[in-house]
């Protein structure tokens, strides 16, 4: 038999994890690797912070699982403080990001359809974003190389530019229902959108009855400084899919969204079998206790100023591999004149772990617990890293 026991999908490196402390993981044979891919910005406190482990093990000497048959008070509790803390009056739990993207792009067809506009089900989304693995949300992102292999594609998706409202509102017909947009572009390259934009896009979306829909999955809890990106803006959504770092490394997801827009959303029209089970919302909540404390998301912007800075500095001293850095808060990128898997691969090989993105960037996205010894620890590897590419040039 040629093919692996664990299906091939990935393309991954030859070091296996044993154990992690903070921002740092290790091997079983000793060798230390500083961590700042956070598993693609999913483990936002770190590896094995305590808290977290102590509110699992409770929990699962409790019970794991019981079903969305029967009321989840771990469930009901996070459901409020995210509400509490955001936009939105209700939420919808699942276990990943795509899967809050598909309960997003239901409620916006829900939402038109229950008043009788049968026509309205397309979407427009913005060339170079990601939304997750499923047919239908490869095919609201629309990049060719997640849909090769795949067609016919999902119909409903009407791709314009990231960042020209022009286009956007160029491509809204009357079988248009909502429009979806990540504050920042992760996967397409850590291109942050601008506050205009976003706030365009709200106008837009009141003045042709759309939903706007932002995809949170990346950029939520407190990955840019504010506990959601948006915030910088100034804008808010009609509904909102989170993940990633909303668990602290458990897999959960949420769809948020406001009244108006849920609102017909009744018992049989969604739902999930794991979603939002005892596990996973004990450690939700215990991730929010962390980061809703007074002085969290101060630290959070302070280190990314710190780390902006030398990565600022880093890109004009290392001019031949490096174009610029750029980001928002902790979710920072280099742009590159170089291929940015020889960059990911020369990081790895000095022990530190970054996440390569689309328009030839790597990404960096820490632990929102850094402090300044893990910078400088980081911020070396990646300027000896840059040393030794433009030796070979």
């Amino acid at each position: 038999m040629s093919i692996s026991a664990v299906m091939p999908t990935y393309a991954r490196t030859d070091v296996m994890f044993d154990h992690g402390e903070g921002a740092w993981l290790y091997t079983a044979d000793g060798r230390r690797f500083l961590d700042f891919g956070a598993g693609v910005a999913v483990t936002a406190l770190g590896h094995a912070h305590p808290y977290l482990v102590d509110v699992l093990k409770s929990q699962a000497e409790k019970l794991w699982h019981c079903s969305n048959l029967y009321r989840v008070p771990g469930q009901e509790k996070l459901a409020a403080r995210l509400v509490d803390n955001s936009f939105a009056d209700t939420a919808f739990f699942c276990n990943s990001g795509a899967e809050a993207m598909e309960c997003a792009l239901k409620i916006a067809r829900r939402y038109h359809q229950a008043q009788g506009a049968k026509e309205k089900y397309r979407v427009i989304t913005a060339r170079g974003a990601f939304h997750g693995r499923t047919l239908a949300t490869i095919s609201a992102g629309g990049q060719e190389k997640h849909l090769d292999g795949f067609a016919p594609k999902v119909d409903g998706f009407d791709q314009v530019a990231f960042g020209n409202l022009n286009e956007a509102r160029a491509a809204i017909t009357a079988q248009t229902a909502a429009v979806v947009v990540e504050p920042v572009q992760g996967e397409g390259g850590i291109i942050p959108a601008d506050a205009q934009y976003l706030k365009g896009l709200r106008a837009m979306a009141d003045e042709f009855r759309l939903l706007l829909i932002f995809d949170e999955v990346q950029t939520g809890m407190g990955r840019t400084g504010k506990l959601f990106a948006h915030e910088w803006a100034g804008v808010t959504p009609d509904v909102m899919a989170l993940a990633k770092g909303l668990g602290g490394g458990f897999p959960i997801g949420a769809c948020l969204a406001t009244e108006r827009a849920a609102k017909d959303m009744k018992p049989g029209t969604h739902g999930s079998t794991f979603g939002g089970n005892p596990l996973a919302t004990a450690v939700a909540n215990a991730v929010l206790d962390v980061m809703l404390k007074p002085g969290f998301l101060a630290h959070v912007n302070a280190m990314a100023a710190v780390l902006h800075a030398r990565l600022d500095a880093i890109a004009r001293k290392h001019d031949r591999v490096f174009q610029e850095a750029r980001g928002q808060g902790l979710m920072l990128g280099l742009k590159c004149k170089v291929p940015n898997g020889d960059v990911v691969a020369r990081l790895f090989a000095n022990g530190l772990l970054a996440v390569a993105a689309g328009d030839n960037v790597v990404r960096l996205v820490p632990p929102l617990i850094i402090g300044e010894t893990e910078i400088d620890a980081a911020t070396a590897i990646i300027d000896l890293a840059a040393g030794q590419l433009a030796a070979t040039l």
